[in-house]
């Protein structure tokens, strides 16, 4: 039973981006199961993988929306309190952003509830909410387009995202 064990963890820690929580009682059922040859998981968990700027950059891209960091410069620009956050430079056209009605200039605050403060933070809220199809990105934008602060409130774009 001992040397049984760790191999079937081994297995089931191996499963590409996901952990299984085993409890003690699920061993002789997943040994049964391990020498029958039919998977058996009990509980597996989504763990997120880490996320590099330049992989946030590619997702926005995928998404529709041409992003970077909000920087001193860009903070200044924007009128914008703090340095802080994800802006976007430019929208692409026939994209979920842009048909969910995010512009140029937005400051991306949240995507589904998730608080979006670095590259990282966009990345990977987008790549959670991507597959999901329908989710919600939270924005300060402008209410009017000579006054790009904070000023013009908080918005909500409902995406939609077609499969091919």
């Amino acid at each position: 039973m001992n040397l049984i064990r760790p191999t079937i963890q081994h297995r089931i820690h191996h499963l590409a981006g996901m952990i299984a929580h085993v409890g003690q009682g699920a061993i002789v059922s997943m040994i049964l199961a391990f020498w029958l040859g039919t998977p058996y998981l009990l509980h597996a968990e989504h763990v997120p993988q880490a996320m590099t700027k330049e992989q946030a950059v590619k997702l926005g891209e995928n998404f529709g929306i041409i992003v970077g960091e909000v920087d001193e410069e860009i903070r200044d620009f924007l009128g914008l309190e703090r340095a802080k956050g994800v802006v976007v430079f430019e929208v692409i056209g026939g994209k979920p952003a842009a048909l969910a009605g995010i512009k140029p200039r937005a400051l991306i605050k949240e995507i589904n509830s998730v608080e979006v403060t670095t590259l990282e933070d966009f990345g990977l809220a987008l790549q959670e909410a991507l597959p999901t199809e329908n989710f919600s990105v939270a924005t300060y934008e402008p209410s009017d387009p000579d006054n790009q602060g904070i000023s013009g409130g908080i918005n909500f774009h409902f995406v939609r995202v077609q499969k091919n």
